[in-house]
């Protein structure tokens, strides 16, 4: 019996709690302007990790190559949608969880 594999990037789980904050905290259809420009800085941040797709969740990083200013905005972003995103997306909050716990990157392929 083959197992199929999910494609769910870190990316998409970030994209998730970024979207939910900004729906929740902004009152907006869609992601306002500033949650727009931390989305695009987190996805580049993430492109541009020097442990590849071996990353560990940010937490728990000894690199911090967020500016002060967006970690602290991630930070709540990551407080507020963090607890919730069992309950709305419970796979992708499982994902984080395994990953926290083990510092392994997402095997998605």
């Amino acid at each position: 019996m083959k197992f199929f594999r999910l494609k769910i990037s870190e990316k998409d789980i970030v994209k998730w709690m970024i979207g939910y904050y900004c729906s929740c905290n902004h009152n907006t259809s869609g992601i306002c302007d500033e949650c727009s420009d931390l989305l695009n800085y987190a996805v580049k941040r993430n492109d541009n990790c020097p442990h590849g797709n071996n990353k560990p969740v940010c937490s728990v990083c000894e690199i911090h190559c967020y500016s002060a200013s967006y970690r602290d905005r991630i930070r709540e972003v990551m407080k507020f949608s963090g607890p919730r995103i069992l309950y709305r997306k419970p796979l992708y909050g499982v994902m984080y969880l395994v990953k926290k716990k083990t510092g392994t990157g997402y095997k998605t392929k």
